[in-house]
């Protein structure tokens, strides 16, 4: 559904660059993580209006991106003379990439260019996780390199990937930017080279550029996101004797990053719950009317890591509920099996819904079936094909046959799915 609606907003614009002569749709800092945590700053610093207008400037200097970017990237104060000309790209070149798609409308007012955001479901479908950012850059490169005239010399690399193949394509590429832009300068094109290549190859797992040249593999994932070790080196007095791989293992604390993306997903399902459930409790429960401000996890942090920050974790809960249902005596450590089991059952009917509504693109069936295994330490929940909803609650079913009933019969049949 949502890549449809990608697809169909990309094909209303026309993004020729022999046209627009615009040389800056894409640029060194638009990596998926880091186009995602941009994305992430306009909805917060416009609290996901339409109307309110803001200069790069304005993101730059926001609060939440000193709060955020400098933990995560590692970077200095957002205000640091000797990180100046860094932070104008690293905010500058995503703002102009949504602005150059559309989903940012850009004017000018004096001598400042100003946005508005253009298309609100699809920055927050690219703020949600760098992987949708990713899906987004992906269409939006294709599109751009079709409407440039320039598409088929991509496929004629990927498809035959020789060095002679890779030096006709990034010669073409260089000659193409130079004769369309205003960019004259060979290695300026190189850099952006890199990050049109490197999505499309990683698509099609295939091998890409490196350091100027063909990779040796294939394209990972890794590859694609923001390289935060070269700033570092730069600011933070690198021992010269230790690898910058050591550097960074030593000193980059995953932490904050971690923290970010539970508190994003923390964000997404409360402002979900408060849109779709009027701020209600997604366990539905007779005579438990308060507001839901609690954001529980299902399966916990602590035991279970990978699946954290998944939305598809986390239920809006009333503090009762969170407090005295889910942490028995307010304790944290523990998990209430059977209130863990309506916790699932309302989760799933939130989703079930989700699907039905078919206006969301928050939740995912398949990155649920990932929770569930996991949470369950188990790979049963692959067996259950796509939108299965009936066999998916035979597998819950199985792993709480032990659910005792005298406890929560009633809520849990207020809470199963009507599949």
């Amino acid at each position: 559904m949502i890549k449809q609606k990608i697809i169909e907003f990309l094909n209303s614009n026309n993004y020729d660059v022999r046209i627009s002569k615009n040389g800056r749709w894409i640029d060194q800092k638009c990596t998926p993580d880091v186009v995602c945590i941009i994305a992430d700053c306009i909805l917060e610093y416009t609290n996901y209006s339409t109307e309110v207008e803001f200069s790069i400037k304005d993101i730059w200097y926001s609060k939440y991106a000193k709060e955020n970017v400098i933990a995560i990237f590692s970077k200095p104060e957002t205000n640091s003379t000797n990180a100046k000309h860094e932070y104008d790209k690293f905010f500058s070149q995503p703002i102009k990439l949504l602005a150059y798609s559309n989903i940012l409308n850009e004017t000018k007012k004096g001598n400042k260019n100003v946005y508005k955001i253009n298309n609100l479901e699809l920055l927050e479908y690219i703020m949600q996780r760098d992987t949708n950012s990713l899906i987004f850059l992906i269409a939006y490169i294709k599109k751009v390199l079709k409407d440039s005239g320039i598409y088929n010399i991509f496929q004629e690399f990927l498809t035959i990937q020789t060095k002679e193949k890779f030096k006709l394509l990034k010669d073409k590429f260089i000659h193409f930017t130079i004769n369309n832009t205003s960019i004259n300068g060979k290695i300026e094109c190189g850099r952006i080279f890199t990050k049109v290549l490197n999505p499309l190859a990683y698509e099609l797992h295939k091998r890409g550029t490196e350091r100027g040249n063909l990779s040796k593999n294939i394209i990972t994932i890794d590859e694609l996101r923001y390289n935060r070790t070269n700033w570092q080196d730069e600011l933070s007095n690198k021992d010269k004797t230790i690898t910058r791989k050591e550097h960074y293992q030593i000193n980059i604390d995953k932490q904050p990053l971690t923290n970010y993306n539970i508190e994003k997903a923390k964000k997404i399902v409360r402002k979900y719950n408060e849109t779709y459930n009027s701020n209600n409790s997604e366990v539905k429960q007779r005579n438990e009317n308060v507001q839901a401000t609690q954001i529980h996890h299902i399966f916990p942090v602590s035991d279970f890591p990978t699946i954290c920050d998944y939305v598809e974790n986390l239920i809006s809960l009333t503090p009762n509920q969170h407090f005295t249902m889910a942490h028995p005596n307010n304790n944290t450590a523990y998990i209430d099996k059977d209130f863990q089991y309506i916790c699932i059952l309302a989760k799933t009917t939130t989703i079930l819904e989700d699907y039905n509504r078919c206006n969301s693109n928050v939740y995912c069936f398949d990155r649920y079936k990932t929770v569930l295994n996991i949470g369950l330490k188990t790979s049963d929940f692959d067996d259950v094909k796509y939108l299965d909803f009936d066999h998916l609650l035979v597998k819950i079913d199985y792993f709480y046959s032990d659910f005792n009933t005298q406890n929560y019969q009633l809520i849990a049949e207020n809470n199963r799915p009507k599949v």
